[in-house]
Parts: C-alpha cells; sequence; structure tokens
C-alpha cells in the first residue's frame, strides 16, 4: 500500500520556482478533506506557513500547471492554488489534527526523501557520463589530430614528379 500511495504521491510533486511542492487540491484529496477545510485551517494557522513553506501560484504558473497535466480549464476553483513544500506539508498534520492527516504525512515525507534520492542518483549518473565523454574526447583528440595533419598534406600542393618535358 505504501509504495503505490509513494507513486502517486511522487507524480503529484511538481517543480515550482526551483522548489518541490505539493498543491493544495492534491494534498486535500490525499488527506481525504475538502479543499475549502484545508485552505481554511491553514489560514487560521497562518504564522506556521512562512512564505518558504507555503506559496500561492501565480496565473502564468497555475496556466502552465495546466497545460503541462491537461488540468480542465472549465469550471473548478476561483483562487489561484497553494503550493505547500516539503516544510510546509510537514506543518499540514498539526493543522489538520487527525491520525490520518499524520499517517498521509509520514507517507508524503517519504516520497520527497524518495525524489531527493533520485535527484542525487541522476546528479552522480550525470557526472560519471561527464568524465567518461572527458575521457573518450581525450583519447579521441589524438585521432583527429592525426586526421587534420592528413588532410592538410593532401590540401599542400604537390611536387610533379615523373618525367618532364620542357613545356612543364
Amino acid at each position: 500500500m505504501d509504495e503505490l500511495n509513494l507513486q502517486t504521491i511522487t507524480s503529484q510533486i511538481h517543480f515550482i520556482r526551483g522548489k518541490k511542492v505539493i498543491l493544495d487540491y492534491d494534498l486535500a484529496n490525499l488527506y481525504g478533506v475538502e479543499l475549502r477545510v484545508l485552505n481554511q485551517s491553514v489560514k487560521r494557522n497562518s504564522t506556521r506557513f512562512p512564505l518558504d513553506f507555503m506559496f500561492s501560484l501565480d496565473k502564468i504558473e497555475f496556466e502552465n500547471l495546466k497545460s503541462q497535466n491537461v488540468i480542465s480549464s472549465w469550471g473548478g476553483r476561483r483562487t489561484l492554488p497553494y503550493a505547500f513544500t516539503e516544510q510546509g506539508v510537514a506543518m499540514i498534520s498539526g493543522v489538520l489534527r487527525s491520525e490520518k492527516a499524520v499517517q498521509i504525512n509520514i507517507i508524503i515525507m517519504r516520497a520527497f526523501v524518495k525524489m531527493r534520492e533520485l535527484i542525487d542518483e541522476n546528479k552522480d549518473l550525470k557526472a560519471k557520463l561527464d568524465e567518461l565523454e572527458n575521457k573518450y574526447d581525450k583519447q579521441f583528440q589524438v585521432v583527429f589530430e592525426a586526421l587534420r595533419k592528413i588532410i592538410v598534406k593532401e590540401n599542400e600542393p604537390r611536387k610533379s614528379i615523373g618525367f618532364k618535358t620542357g613545356n612543364q
């Protein structure tokens, strides 16, 4: 069950403004509460949610998100969604005050950790690829230099060889 939830949650983590975030409507769905209940609870406890824990998307960010995720453009909400960072999500369990919220938070925190691990693995892989590329570029550089010398020599004017007549 945790693995399925981890995959579901990981797919709901977006990169916005250089941060990994989950949107308010996804969180409300995960916690099994109405979106307005989640947002009211957050607003009542606004001191727990500074800008590095939660921020509102602007219109352009929301439009980009809708087009990327094929979210319906009709109906729905009248306000722009809130984006919660990992720290903001951690605060929500204290605001919602339910056992389910605590359990869901544990799974969400694991999803953030898993995503961080995947990003780190990709950084290591990229570094190894760069290292191999540099290594092989240096080895092939000798071949390229030899080819360049051959090309230059072929383009140089050659001395005539063989029998010469007075006309040449």
